[in-house]
């Protein structure tokens, strides 16, 4: 027996080491951004703070507070209507609300402004109507800190919604039962017993709504607000100053960190409101007069503003401007294809390597590494851009320098300004994607079989490829379309690390969005939210399976 248990312990080593480093390389864009951020403060840094730092902190959570209103109203009414109540057209609803989780908040931002600004459609025809000049009336300002408050939150407050309506449908049968007998409507049992016991995956969804508010870059930026993700691209190539924008990076995870801290507490209280009743139909309230024109009204409200008027527009402007799909489009498309599947693929291959390394090795050790491996979504893009340019940039210089000084010849830049720089970040923040999608395929996966492929002799490696991978084809799949098209979307890392004459569907929209040429950016970005709507149709599956029997259909 000590034999075998050596043979194994030997057998499993390789693995145990390969998930350390990878965790280490993945982690290391964070600790460079970290590092710079307790060096000791230079000039620039000190001009920031006394001008513009404490507009970024407040812009920051004035925006984020915006989201917070936004994405909780919409979310959380629309998760109750479509799961407790019942309604016409509640069923559409239940997954057509997910859609403007395929619009992204910057190409929305470019929509609105397009339909909405001085010189747009809307208030052209108002003034054309009415007889006015422009200045005799007063119209909402779309370029705005609210107006991008609005912008963020039609687009984020699926995530609220999403896990809002997984808890209601978790919640106990009996317990809504009972607040039902007791004379309570939809709205007081929503109030007094649902929404409580639901409160930490509301929090869950928030906090990740926040995120990615925080994170966000092209709406600010066309916006002409001034953020922490804004004030690091103007630090670092306004003021060529690598140091300040690690510092201003470093200020903004802590913000990010503090919501994670948040969405952990949320997720540890959410195990003691697990319905012990999954299996029975959930009792259902049946809308009449106004509050079944209520119902609809805010679900169409929300889908009618958070995708298909955008996404109209777009496709209008679209047709208009089909000469702009020409031969430099379909290079465009190709490069952000090819890219986003092969970061897709080095996701899957590593989201196995340590989904199946943490099965195989349930400690301490490796269960943190693939924790902390995970926490990269959680990272801003610029963020992450910073942090990794920083080393490679050293790397890169130091090569160079000795190739020169030994041998004469300049090896210029083999990382830094590379696919390789671009990759690595998409990597790093989009990891955890797929890594969640793989351990909850493997979740379903019994030990028993793991143990007796292994009772039979099979290598580790042997048990994932034979057995495993067969039985996590579905997991698979979901794992590679969802970080293809976060990468197809993802804006502000690779507008910094991209190789020069590189570009991306992405960076396309945001450059004639940025000249102000809305309607020439709707090719591009209609492509990319036609491929986030694949994705969306994978949730809507998954949360309409998530409880047996929970139909409310009569």
């Amino acid at each position: 027996m000590p034999g075998r248990n050596q043979r194994i312990t030997a057998a499993l080593l390789p693995w145990r080491v390969s998930i350390v480093t990878t965790t280490l390389l993945l982690a290391l864009p964070v600790l460079v951004v970290v590092s710079y951020g307790l060096l000791p403060a230079g000039e620039v840094w000190r001009h920031l703070a006394d001008t513009v730092l404490a507009d970024y902190v407040s812009n920051s959570l004035l925006l984020m507070l915006e989201v917070a209103t936004g994405t909780l109203l919409i979310g959380v009414s629309t998760a109750w209507l479509t799961t407790m109540c019942r309604f016409p057209g509640r069923a559409l609803f239940e997954w057509a609300l997910l859609l403007p989780m395929a619009m992204p908040a910057y190409i929305i931002a470019y929509t609105y402004t397009g339909m909405f600004d001085v010189a747009g459609p809307v208030q052209s025809a108002l003034r054309e109507w009415l007889d006015l000049s422009y200045g005799d009336y007063w119209f909402p300002e779309i370029r705005s800190l609210g107006g991008a408050g609005i912008m963020l939150s039609l687009t984020l407050y699926p995530y609220v919604y999403l896990l809002s309506r997984a808890a209601f449908l978790e919640q106990s049968v009996c317990v809504l039962e009972v607040s039902r007998t007791l004379g309570n409507g939809p709205w007081q049992t929503f109030f007094r017993v649902a929404l409580p016991l639901a409160r930490p995956a509301v929090v869950a969804g928030l906090s990740l709504a926040l995120m990615e508010t925080l994170a966000d870059y092209g709406t600010v930026q066309y916006f002409g607000i001034g953020t922490f993700t804004t004030g690091i691209f103007r630090t670092w190539f306004g003021m060529d100053d690598s140091a300040a924008a690690a510092q201003l990076s470093t200020t903004l995870l802590l913000f990010v960190f503090t919501l994670v801290l948040l969405e952990r507490w949320s997720r540890r209280r959410m195990r003691y409101h697990h319905s012990s009743q999954r299996h029975q139909s959930l009792p259902g309230f049946v809308l009449r007069g106004h509050q079944k024109m209520g119902a609809i009204l805010i679900c169409s409200g929300a889908l009618f503003f958070g995708f298909l008027l955008p996404a109209g527009q777009l496709l209008f402007w679209a047709i208009e401007t089909r000469n702009m799909i020409d031969s430099s489009f379909l290079q465009l498309t190709l490069n952000t294809v090819g890219l986003a599947a092969g970061t897709a693929l080095l996701a899957l291959l590593l989201a196995l390597l340590m989904g199946y390394g943490k099965r195989l090795i349930p400690e301490r050790l490796t269960s943190a590494s693939v924790r902390i491996a995970g926490m990269g979504y959680a990272v801003p893009g610029t963020v992450i851009a910073v942090g990794v340019m920083l080393p490679l940039a050293w790397i890169d210089n130091s090569l160079d320098s000795l190739m020169r000084e030994h041998f004469g010849i300049s090896t210029g830049l083999l990382l830094s300004g590379t696919l390789i720089a671009l990759v690595f970040a998409y990597l790093v923040r989009f990891l955890a994607v797929s890594l969640q999608t793989v351990e909850a395929g493997l979740g379903k996966i019994r030990q028993t079989i793991d143990e007796s492929a292994r009772s039979l002799g099979a290598r580790p490696g042997e048990v994932l490829t034979r057995i495993h991978l067969p039985m996590l084809k579905g997991s698979l799949l979901t794992a590679l379309l969802l970080v293809f098209v976060d990468v197809m979307k993802e804006l502000p890392a690779t507008l910094v690390l991209r190789p020069f004459n590189f570009n991306t569907l992405a960076v396309r929209a945001f450059e004639l969005a940025s000249d102000e040429r809305l309607m020439d950016s709707s090719s591009a970005a209609l492509a990319i939210v036609l491929a986030g709507i694949i994705p969306v149709i994978l949730l809507s599956r998954s949360i309409r399976h998530s409880r047996a029997q929970h139909d409310l259909s009569t």
